[in-house]
C-alpha cells in the first residue's frame, strides 16, 4: 500500500494539473511543473513568464539543472548585457540553480548531478567547450554567463552567492541527501572560498505557502513625522535612511525588484551621479542627506494612513529615485548594523494616481528632468498605450507594465511582452531574426530600429497580427515538436518569419502585408512543416546558438523557401 498523500500534496497536484490544462507551450505536466516551481521560488524577483521560461535548461544533458538564472543586485542578467555590465563595490552576484521534480520525494542523485556539473563548469580553469557533449548548450551558456560576469566585475569586489533549490512535492529530506548537500557546499567553496553557498529543499508545504503568497504587495512605511498631505491620495514626508532600506528589501535583505519595474532608468553603476550619492552617504558632514538629494517618488494602487507617522503602501512602484535607492541599498547592505542608528533622512513622495494617463505622465516627467536616453522612456510613448488597449479588446494583454496582467491572473499564453512583440516585428518586417534572437534585452534601445517599427499612426492591426502569429508559432514549437528548449529558442524567429513569407511567397514583408494577412492561413501542420525544414538546415550547419545569431542564416531561409 502506498504512502498516503498529505492535503497539501493533493491540492498542489490538482492545482498544477489545472494550470497545465489551461496553459499552452508545455509538452507535459512535468515540464509545466518546472515552470510552476521556478515561478514560486523566484516570485520576489518579479520575473515575467517569458523570463522564467528563458531560464529553463532542462530536457536532457542539463547536469541536474532544470532552470538557471544569474542576478546582479536582484536584476536578471542576460548574455547581451555582459559587455556593458558594471556594479558598485560590494554588489551581489547571485547564481540560482533549480531542480524541480513532480514527485513526492528527494533523492541523492540530484545532488550528485549538481556536484558533477559544479565541479566541471564552476572551475574557471576548465574550458566550457570541452563539455559540449556532456551538457546541453543552454546549460553551458548560463554557466559561462556567470563566469563572464565574475570576470567583468572583478574590480568591483562583488559578493558571490549560490542558491541551489531542489523542489518536489515531498515532505521529508533523508539525512543522506542532507550529507550530500553539505559536500556540495564544500566543493563550491573550494572554487569560491569567500562565497555563500545555500542548498535549499522546498517541500510540498513550503511550495503551497509560496503559492498562497498574495501577489498584491502591502508594505508599511514608517515616517519621521506626520506627513504633508492635501488628500488621501498624496503624502510627502521625511523617512530615516535605515527605515527606507528596510522598506526596499525583503526578509533576506534582497532588493525588492518589483518596486522598481516602472522606473525607466537602468541602474547606471559607476557614474558621476551615483558616485556623488555614495560619497554623500559615506560623508561625515553636518548636512542631512535629504538636503543634498532630490528624494524618491513612489506610486501606489492604494495608500492608507495607519497612524500619524505610518503609511501602508499597496503595490509600491519607485518611479523616480532608482539611483538613490540603489546606493542606499549598497550602503546599508555593507552596514546593516547601522540601520537603526543612522538618523539621516530622505524625502519621500507617495502618490496614488487617478488614471493610467496620470501615472504615465508622472513617470515621464520625473525622469525627463535630467539627462536620460529617450530610449529608456519607450513604454510611456502613446503608441504602446494604444497597443495595450487594442490588444485587450481582442483577448491579448500587452505587458507594457511588467507583470501587471500576470498579477491579475491572466493566462500566460495571452500575455505579450514588449520585447517579444518587438522580436516578432524585427523578424517579420526587418527580416532580422538573428538580431531578435541575439539581443532580446536591448531591442528598443536602438533608435533607428524603434522608429522603423513604431511609426506614428501605424495601423494597430499590424501589431496584433504580429503578436498572434508569434505566439501561435511559439506554442506550436514548444508543444508539438521533438525540439529541445534551446533549439526552439534558436529557430523560433526564423519560423515566425518563414510561415508568413512562404504563405505570401514574398521575401520582403510590409506593414500592409501583415495588416491584411489572414491568420486562418496558418495551421499547426504548416508551422511544423516550415519548422522542420528550418530545423534540419540548422542542425546540418551545426545546430547551436551561433548559427541562430549569424547574420547569414537568413540567406539559407530564403533559399529553402525560394524567396527572391
Amino acid at each position: 500500500m502506498g504512502t498516503q498523500l498529505t492535503n497539501n500534496q493533493i491540492l498542489l497536484k490538482e492545482c498544477i494539473n489545472q494550470e497545465f490544462n489551461e496553459s499552452n507551450g508545455y509538452k507535459d505536466v512535468n515540464n509545466y511543473f518546472e515552470h510552476f516551481a521556478a515561478s514560486q521560488v523566484l516570485k520576489d524577483f518579479n520575473l515575467s513568464d517569458e523570463e522564467i521560461d528563458n531560464g529553463n535548461t532542462g530536457g536532457g544533458n542539463d547536469g541536474g539543472c532544470d532552470n538557471l538564472y544569474v542576478f546582479l543586485n536582484s536584476e536578471l542578467v542576460t548574455i547581451d548585457q555582459i559587455e556593458g555590465l558594471n556594479a558598485t563595490k560590494g554588489s551581489y552576484l547571485d547564481f540560482f540553480i533549480l531542480q524541480s521534480k513532480n514527485t513526492t520525494s528527494f533523492n541523492e542523485q540530484t545532488i550528485t548531478n549538481w556536484k558533477n556539473v559544479s565541479n566541471n563548469l564552476l572551475n574557471m580553469s576548465n574550458k566550457l567547450n570541452n563539455y559540449s557533449k556532456r551538457y546541453n548548450e543552454l546549460t553551458i551558456e548560463v554557466f559561462g554567463l556567470f563566469r563572464d560576469a565574475i570576470a567583468k566585475l572583478i574590480r568591483s569586489q562583488v559578493k558571490i552567492r549560490f542558491y541551489y533549490y531542489y523542489i518536489t512535492l515531498g515532505t521529508q529530506v533523508h539525512q543522506n541527501v542532507e550529507m550530500q548537500a553539505n559536500e556540495l557546499k564544500e566543493l563550491v567553496k573550494r572554487y569560491y572560498p569567500s562565497s555563500e553557498v545555500h542548498v535549499l529543499f522546498i517541500n510540498a508545504d513550503q511550495l503551497m505557502d509560496m503559492y498562497n503568497t498574495d501577489s498584491e504587495i502591502r508594505v508599511n512605511l514608517e515616517l519621521l513625522d506626520q506627513p504633508i498631505s492635501r488628500s488621501e491620495n498624496e503624502y510627502i514626508s521625511l523617512v530615516k535612511l535605515g527605515t527606507y532600506f528596510k522598506f526596499i528589501t525583503d526578509d533576506n535583505l534582497f532588493l525588492r525588484k518589483s518596486f522598481f519595474e516602472s522606473n525607466v532608468r537602468d541602474y547606471q553603476g559607476h557614474n558621476s551621479v551615483n558616485s556623488s550619492i555614495a560619497d554623500t552617504l559615506e560623508g561625515k558632514g553636518k548636512e542631512d542627506f535629504w538636503w543634498l538629494n532630490n528624494g524618491v517618488t513612489i506610486l501606489s494602487t492604494d495608500i492608507k494612513l495607519i497612524t500619524n507617522k505610518s503609511l501602508q503602501v499597496v503595490n509600491p512602484q519607485i518611479v523616480n529615485g532608482l539611483q538613490t535607492s540603489r546606493e542606499i541599498y549598497n550602503y546599508f547592505s555593507e552596514r546593516s548594523q547601522k540601520c537603526d542608528k543612522d538618523t539621516r533622512t530622505i524625502l519621500v513622495r507617495v502618490i496614488k494616481p487617478e488614471s493610467e494617463e496620470s501615472r504615465d505622465n508622472i513617470i515621464f516627467s520625473t525622469n525627463n528632468q535630467t539627462s536620460i536616453p529617450k530610449s529608456s522612456l519607450r513604454v510611456t510613448d502613446t503608441i504602446h498605450l494604444q497597443i495595450e488597449m487594442y490588444f485587450k479588446n481582442r483577448g491579448l494583454y500587452y505587458d507594457r507594465r511588467k507583470n501587471y496582467y500576470k498579477n491579475q491572473k491572466k493566462k500566460a499564453v495571452d500575455i505579450i511582452s514588449v520585447s517579444f512583440l518587438a522580436q516578432c516585428l524585427i523578424s517579420l518586417i526587418l527580416r532580422k531574426p538573428d538580431f531578435a534572437r541575439a539581443r532580446p534585452s536591448t531591442l528598443l534601445t536602438d533608435e533607428g530600429t524603434y522608429k522603423d517599427l513604431y511609426e506614428k499612426n501605424l495601423d494597430l492591426e499590424v501589431y496584433y497580427k504580429a503578436a498572434r502569429i508569434g505566439r501561435y508559432v511559439q506554442n506550436t514549437l514548444k508543444k508539438c515538436t521533438h525540439m529541445k528548449n534551446t533549439e526552439v529558442n534558436d529557430i523560433l524567429f526564423y519560423v515566425i518569419y518563414a510561415v508568413v513569407a512562404d504563405e505570401l511567397k514574398k521575401k520582403e514583408l510590409s506593414f500592409l502585408d501583415l495588416k491584411e494577412f489572414d491568420l486562418n492561413k496558418i495551421t499547426e501542420n504548416i508551422i511544423i512543416q516550415v519548422a522542420n525544414k528550418i530545423y534540419n538546415k540548422y542542425k546540418a550547419l551545426g545546430g547551436n546558438s551561433s548559427i541562430a545569431k549569424s547574420k547569414i542564416f537568413i540567406e539559407d531561409i530564403y533559399s529553402l523557401f525560394n524567396l527572391n
